[in-house]
């Protein structure tokens, strides 16, 4: 009986068909950075202060700027040691009874009594039009905007796992289809949001298709090449992620209202539909739904396109697990190592998340070039694909990934007690540990697809990614809310995760090497 690894060996492993269809794929991984840290634009927080619009026709009437305007209006505070304008009250006076003096210089108002902003506020933003400057989401209503995040990756944790089941149980390429269609339609409702409740609602059902597609076709790309073709298709695959991240400040910075910065980063899910074309579905995924001719063409049309000659070995393709075709939760732990593994990949799905969202949006209240600083971080991730390739083949998969989790963690650490005034010395750490979390995110979505046999291969990334998604929820708490008792507390929370998930991936087993699992006794009983 040959398995389709076998026939793999004589339709070719990586030939034309396969790197067509690689191509092709990687663009999936482009726009999914825009939606995925899109927030650090979308929901770019300005310097802002309390409307009054008495103020503002004295400004007119005397000619004052903007800050000469915002000192007669903003109290002075003492924000964490530092005397700062505040941004959510106002002096109560009224400017329709004052002194009609225009003379700007600054009068005592210590005694002045204060109060809330109840008439807007206004915005120093130079042009640049994100949701909270539409919808005022500052202040007390600041926490919804870490809400936007978080009902991304609500929409993120339903959609990978009811996509990923959909992929098992109906194929990977139908599943990536039925994504995009909801990406298309999700993305350009939530660009012409009328209100801030159905921009949740629309971004939630955005997130939802996003993650679930890119998945499907992860484990797409990977079931039809070599074995030892897996790890470079998966890195790759996932650097474009980091190619989208230099392309997403570019087009902020030209495109400066965020509803049309939404259209643009949904137009290529609707492109995507075309894939329909030039994509094959996965005759391994095909095989172990007892679907053996449709395999075997697929298979032969591969080989073709390969310019490969098949014998007539194809004629005996056949599953193991043919017989047990029905992905489940219980599949991944009811025996030892399914659910060890089950447990240590779901944790540093978590934590992979929180870390890296969390050092992202950190670059959105640093106070520096939002766009030079992405930029930068950006360019970071590049190294991490390359050294995950030097080093998996050479040293194998575990010690690499324990190793990156570990830098990450100490650089978090590390960073959180540089003083700012050292701020290259500091930059450059808080760049090691976005390229050890970087490593850290790419290695654990394909070591997490060696660790699974195929029939429940899909839903088990699914499945512990959804973790991923749970970290996605969290981190826009943990880093606006923490960052407002002191700045660097997030680092410190980063720091203690990315270890301990260092020190759990040590316990999995090697997987260099190894052909791709097909049933659970390929996981409990290697030996055999």
């Amino acid at each position: 009986m040959a398995t389709f690894d076998d026939i793999l060996e004589e339709a070719g492993k990586f030939g034309r068909c396969q790197k067509r269809v690689f191509a092709l794929l990687c663009l999936v991984s482009m726009p999914w950075a825009g939606v995925y840290v899109g927030i650090v634009f979308q929901g770019f927080t300005p310097d802002h202060w309390c409307r009054d619009s008495a103020a503002v026709q004295r400004r007119e009437a005397c000619g004052w700027s903007r800050e000469e305007s915002r000192r007669l209006t903003a109290p002075l505070l003492n924000i964490t040691g530092v005397l700062q304008r505040s941004s959510c009250l106002r002096y109560e006076v009224d400017w329709n009874v004052t002194e009609s003096s225009c003379d700007p210089r600054e009068t005592d108002r210590s005694e002045t009594p204060t109060a809330g902003c109840t008439q807007g506020w206004e915005y120093d933003y130079e042009g640049r039009k994100s949701f909270v400057t539409e919808f005022d989401l500052v202040c007390s209503d600041g926490w919804l905007v870490d809400l936007y995040q978080a009902t991304l990756n609500v929409g993120f944790l339903i959609g990978s796992i009811a996509i990923g089941y959909l992929a098992d149980r109906f194929g990977r390429k139908v599943s990536f289809l039925m994504s995009n269609v909801l990406n298309g339609i999700a993305g350009i409702l939530v660009a012409v949001a009328p209100n801030y409740i159905s921009l949740l609602v629309f971004r939630t059902l955005y997130g939802f298709g996003v993650k679930g597609g890119w998945v499907a076709g992860y484990v797409l790309i990977t079931e039809i090449v070599g074995v030892e073709f897996r790890r470079t298709v998966g890195v790759i695959y996932q650097m474009f992620f980091s190619v989208g991240i230099l392309i997403l400040p570019l087009l902020a910075y030209f495109i400066t209202d965020w509803r049309w910065l939404q259209v643009v980063i949904t137009v290529p899910y609707i492109l995507f539909l075309s894939y329909y074309w030039f994509i094959p579905e996965s005759p391994r995924w095909l095989l172990s739904q007892n679907r053996k001719s449709k395999a075997v063409k697929i298979t032969k049309d591969m080989a073709k396109e390969n310019r490969k000659t098949l014998s007539k070995m194809i004629e005996t393709l056949s599953d193991d697990n043919a017989d047990s075709s029905t992905a489940s939760f219980m599949d991944l732990i009811r025996t030892p190592k399914m659910r060890k593994h089950t447990i240590i990949l779901s944790f540093n799905w978590f934590t992979s998340a929180v870390v890296y969202q969390g050092l992202i949006m950190r670059l959105g209240i640093l106070g520096g070039n939002v766009y030079i600083d992405f930029l930068i971080s950006g360019l970071v991730e590049f190294p991490a694909a390359f050294l995950i390739l030097f080093t998996i083949e050479r040293i194998g998969r575990r010690l690499p990934f324990a190793t990156a989790n570990i830098v990450a963690g100490a650089s978090c650490f590390i960073t959180a007690f540089i003083p700012d005034s050292m701020f290259w010395f500091k930059t450059v750490v808080a760049c090691v540990g976005r390229l050890g979390i970087t490593m850290t995110f790419e290695m654990v979505v394909f070591v997490n697809t060696e660790l699974y046999p195929t029939f429940v291969r899909n839903f088990g990334v699914s499945v512990c990614s959804t973790l991923c998604d749970v970290g996605g929820i969290v981190a826009p708490f943990l880093l606006y809310r923490l960052a407002v008792i002191w700045l660097e507390l997030p680092l410190i929370i980063f720091g203690c995760l990315a270890f301990v998930a260092g020190g759990l991936v040590l316990l999995l087993p090697e997987t260099r090497g190894v052909p791709l699992p097909d049933t659970i006794d390929h996981i409990e009983f290697p030996e055999r």
